[in-house]
């Protein structure tokens, strides 16, 4: 889990130029907390889909996004008995990461972005295992996920968290499906 140990590290607005977000990026994640969805996070969800490059955009969303829609922002915030939603928020609550699940009939569906200044330090590692274990614990058994085939550095996280998962290629992604099992104790 995600404490609030340490000083929390300063982020640049979203909406900062990418020459800017890459003076200092973060060298490791502390100041974050990671909590559930709510319905005010509205706002906080559509600049950190903003502040996504379009690279970033793509890779989640399969598109470039200008300016979310109202259904999807809803969509990315709305938690009940099959959906749960995680948000990484920084100490001025931006949200920094944002994850999510649905679940059913023993398998949870996960999708996950990063806000790109904080890519590559463990947070979605961490985004991802908090989901899992909370989709465990409502009885998912099986993880599946959809990734563009150029996204290598998801690709290679998945071959090395779990070696034997399913991969089959389809319009330009990658569906994955694997156990859940130990990893979520990891």
């Amino acid at each position: 889990m995600i404490g609030t140990q340490g000083a929390a590290i300063p982020v640049l607005p979203a909406a900062a130029p990418t020459a800017l977000r890459s003076i200092a990026p973060p060298t490791r994640v502390t100041g974050v907390v990671i909590r559930t969805a709510r319905m005010d996070d509205e706002e906080r969800v559509r600049a950190f889909v903003e502040g996504l490059s379009r690279a970033s955009q793509a890779l989640r969303f399969f598109t470039g996004l200008s300016r979310p829609g109202k259904g999807l922002l809803r969509a990315m915030i709305a938690v009940d008995g099959a959906r749960d939603v995680l948000l990484a928020v920084d100490g001025d609550e931006r949200v920094i990461g944002h994850a999510m699940s649905f679940t059913g009939a023993g398998t949870t569906e996960i999708a996950v972005v990063v806000a790109d200044e904080w890519q590559g330090v463990g947070l979605g590692s961490r985004l991802v295992r908090r989901l899992l274990r909370r989709a465990a614990a409502r009885g998912a058994e099986t993880v599946k996920m959809d990734v563009m085939g150029e996204n290598r550095k998801v690709l290679s996280i998945v071959k090395r968290w779990w070696p034997d998962a399913e991969m089959c290629v389809a319009s330009g992604a990658v569906e994955i499906a694997v156990p859940i099992g130990t990893f979520v104790m990891a």
